[in-house]
């Protein structure tokens, strides 16, 4: 199993889940690390070779997810590709 590795401020984040978020989004990393699909979920991965990279997470509360989160979870798989897109 890939080990997770959190980039920016995703842990914190993470940590400031509300209880059952937080197991959820435990549960969804699981899946991605076993290399299952995760369900839709408040949180950006990124699967490499080495590990599975959490690039951002956020509490989403409407069906669309906002641009601003997007931007975010794009530029920290930049940064994790070495500038490459």
């Amino acid at each position: 199993m890939k080990p997770v590795r959190f980039l920016g401020d995703s842990l914190k984040r993470v940590r400031e889940f509300p209880a059952g978020a937080m197991h959820e989004a435990g549960y969804q990393l699981d899946k991605v690390q076993r290399g299952k699909q995760p369900d839709d979920f408040k949180i950006y991965t990124a699967r490499i070779s080495d590990a599975v990279y959490v690039l951002h997470a956020f509490q989403k509360k409407t069906q669309t997810t906002s641009k601003h989160d997007i931007e975010i979870a794009k530029q920290g798989y930049t940064e994790l590709m070495g500038g490459q897109k």
